[in-house]
């Protein structure tokens, strides 16, 4: 990222509230700030984001899917093409349809899929389990997001190798050291702390910041 464009995240209230909050994030805001182009890239040119990550981290992966899918600093109702479009194709229930929708960013969490984790990881491999679903999943555009607080999860590092392979781009959340994480995907954003929860405490308000922004590039009209 360009001094230029730093300076540019720096401005940026979210970015602002983050580091009043966490001022130990400072040294995280370039690769945080490639994060954010990589994804605004991804979602432009018609792409989805996939996620995974263990225990606290699969969670993470969840949470991270349900600020994208919905509305979340903002309603994001439907333009009134989408709305006319349903209007046209159920005159009785469409209005009732375009109202119940929200504009969503595509996002899959690969955690939540039980009968084929563990069916896979019984009948397998365990260290492929997100990797299978990446295989499956992705398409070249499309970008993974793994989470894993030492940067050495084996089975979100299995998903960066098929990821980059395939074509996605990958971003990594991790801790200090950033483990194997740290060269197997495009941007590592490596808080500086290695105890788990302290790690885990400082991904919240890095995802939170890149969906808030994400939501105000494709909502905020």
């Amino acid at each position: 990222m360009s001094e230029v464009d730093e300076a540019k995240m720096r401005g940026q209230p979210v970015w602002q509230t983050m580091l009043r909050k966490y001022p130990d994030l400072e040294v995280c805001l370039p690769d945080i700030g490639r994060a954010l182009e990589l994804l605004i890239e991804t979602y432009r040119s018609g792409g989805k984001v996939l996620l995974c990550g263990n225990g606290g981290s699969a969670s993470d992966s969840e949470h991270i899917v349900g600020e994208l899918m919905k509305g979340f600093m903002k309603k994001r109702s439907l333009p009134p093409e989408e709305r006319e479009r349903f209007l046209r194709s159920d005159p009785l229930e469409g209005a009732r349809l375009a109202e119940g929708l929200q504009g969503a960013l595509p996002a899959i969490s690969l955690v939540s899929q039980t009968a084929l984790l563990t069916a896979y990881g019984n009948d397998v491999d365990a260290e492929m389990i997100f990797a299978q679903q990446v295989y499956g999943y992705g398409r070249p555009g499309d970008a993974l997001i793994g989470l894993s607080t030492s940067g050495n999860s084996p089975n979100v590092i299995r998903a960066m190798q098929v990821a980059k392979t395939l074509g996605l781009r990958t971003v990594g959340l991790t801790g200090e050291g950033g483990g194997r994480m740290r060269e197997a995907c495009e941007v590592a954003i490596r808080v500086p702390w290695k105890s788990t929860p302290d790690v885990q405490e400082r991904h919240l308000p890095i995802y939170h910041g890149l969906c808030i922004c994400l939501e105000e590039e494709f909502f905020g009209a």
